[in-house]
């Protein structure tokens, strides 16, 4: 009966109440125990003892559910009713139930918290449909004349460093995966674009291609016709205003660069970039609690060097960014290879003649 624990504790069920009491009652018949004394050794209050005699007369020894059936601040059943009724009317416009919450609020229909509109759509049964399906939209594909050679296709995007209040725009080679340029200013705009890509050329030995008198007509709205400068590289980005205005498209026009935007709501169209940002501040994590602006821009000159130079690439068959831009990075994995075989046939050879020596 769970008697053997020590003294009763605060709340049993009806089986030890029951076993108890009978304890009691067989003190008081062989014993001519009093019902204190026997309440006594059992460990319990006398009072106790008394209300579950009383309880056990009615059958009611369990113990009820504390607090009341339904709790005082409970939703009246007229506001359940006015709860359902929103959802009804309102379901395929709000399509959430903390909307539906303060719906009801603005049509003065019922009061209630997010949770309890949630709690009485699920005890009705009522789903709300989910955001519509969005029409997969064809992928852009890039110009034909874009080679998949290192120094033909860059992809470039902005990121933020809210402690140091300050956004920062990187240029990627997106074939050898080389850092070209970097960017550290307080807004995003064409003017950070020009200034990243203008440094990117210049780190890339392509600077020839900045022609000023070019940059001067795209500026004044003039367009060469038949200009056989125009374009020789592909810069890829997402639709932001700072990619897509008219002061960038002048600069990447004058600069032989043709733009090329990913689809909107299709991050994944910038996976070279994303991939980018996530693996430097991942792998760097003291660059997002740096408040000083040019200890940021110092420390991300120190890594673009790192990223670049050290830093094995999976991307490049683990190889440095730096290796696989100019060229270095194939010879460099059929040295592996090589030597991957020639480490096995070395094995191979020296277990041979270490078997053959003992035999």
């Amino acid at each position: 009966m769970g008697l053997n624990a020590g003294l009763v504790p605060p709340r049993v069920d009806a089986t030890v109440k029951a076993g108890l009491l009978e304890l009691v009652n067989h003190a008081g018949r062989e014993g001519n125990w009093s019902l204190r004394r026997a309440a006594a050794v059992l460990g319990l209050d006398h009072v106790r003892v008394i209300r579950w005699q009383h309880r056990a007369q009615t059958g009611q020894l369990d113990d009820a559910p504390p607090g009341p059936d339904e709790a005082a601040h409970a939703l009246l059943t007229a506001e359940r009713e006015a709860t359902l009724d929103i959802a009804e009317g309102w379901a395929e416009i709000d399509r959430s139930h903390r909307k539906l919450a303060h719906r009801g609020f603005r049509l003065e229909a019922f009061y209630a918290s997010e949770s309890t509109v949630l709690r009485v759509l699920r005890e009705a049964g009522l789903r709300l449909p989910g955001p519509a399906a969005r029409e997969p939209l064809d992928p852009r594909t890039w110009p034909e004349w874009a080679e998949l050679v290192p120094g033909v296709i860059m992809i470039y995007d902005f990121t933020h460093f809210p402690r140091a209040g300050r956004c920062v725009v990187a240029v990627i080679d997106v074939i050898s995966k080389y850092w070209l340029s970097t960017v550290v200013s307080a807004e995003e705009s064409s003017t950070q674009v020009e200034v990243a890509f203008t440094r990117a050329l210049v780190t890339d030995g392509k600077e020839h291609l900045l022609d000023a008198e070019l940059l001067q007509e795209l500026a004044t709205g003039t367009v060469p016709d038949n200009d056989e400068r125009i374009p020789v590289l592909l810069a890829i980005s997402d639709n932001g205003p700072q990619m897509t205005s008219k002061a960038t498209a002048s600069f990447m026009a004058g600069a032989r660069i043709a733009q090329h935007f990913g689809r909107p709501g299709t991050p994944n169209d910038q996976a070279w970039v994303e991939s980018f940002f996530g693996h430097l501040k991942a792998e760097n994590p003291h660059l997002e609690k740096i408040t000083d602006p040019g200890a940021l821009e110092s420390e991300l000159d120190r890594l673009q060097v790192h990223y670049n130079t050290i830093r094995l690439h999976e991307g490049v068959g683990y190889v440095t960014p730096e290796d696989e831009h100019y060229g270095r990075g194939g010879a460099i994995r059929a040295a592996r290879r090589a030597g991957l075989a020639n480490a096995r046939a070395t094995r191979i050879a020296t277990r041979r003649k270490t078997r053959k020596d003992q035999s």
